[in-house]
């Protein structure tokens, strides 16, 4: 089982992304998905997780601006990012709980990707 990321990149501010998190391999469930973010030097951050049943959560810094949704059916989350500012400049993870075909809970990552925010 692999997290593929997708749709990083440089923008300037003001400007919007949407970032992608597909779930590789086979599986029988995905409880939830979230999306953190680490920028230089700073602390790894939960930005906006979605669980299974729709309920949604988000860091302050992003409320408003970020909306975090999930296609149950291809097991996919997205990240639509708007209004874009440099303070949103970091390597976004996507992580998962995932719901193995033995029944088994596991939490994986994916590899990062970058996005960049400057003029």
């Amino acid at each position: 089982v692999q997290l593929v990321e997708s749709g990083g990149g440089l923008v300037q501010p003001g400007g919007s992304l949407m970032l992608s998190c597909e779930v590789s391999g086979t599986i029988f469930s995905v409880n939830w998905m979230a999306w953190y973010r680490q920028g230089s030097g700073k602390k790894r951050e939960l930005v906006a997780r979605i669980a299974a049943g729709g309920n949604t959560n988000y860091a302050d810094s992003v409320k408003g601006r970020f909306t975090i949704s999930s296609d149950n059916h291809t097991n996919t989350a997205y990240l639509q990012m708007n209004n874009l500012t440099p303070e949103d400049t970091a390597v976004y993870y996507c992580n998962a709980a995932i719901v193995s075909i033995y029944f088994n809970e596991a939490d994986y990552w994916g590899q990062g990707t970058q996005v960049t925010v400057s003029s």
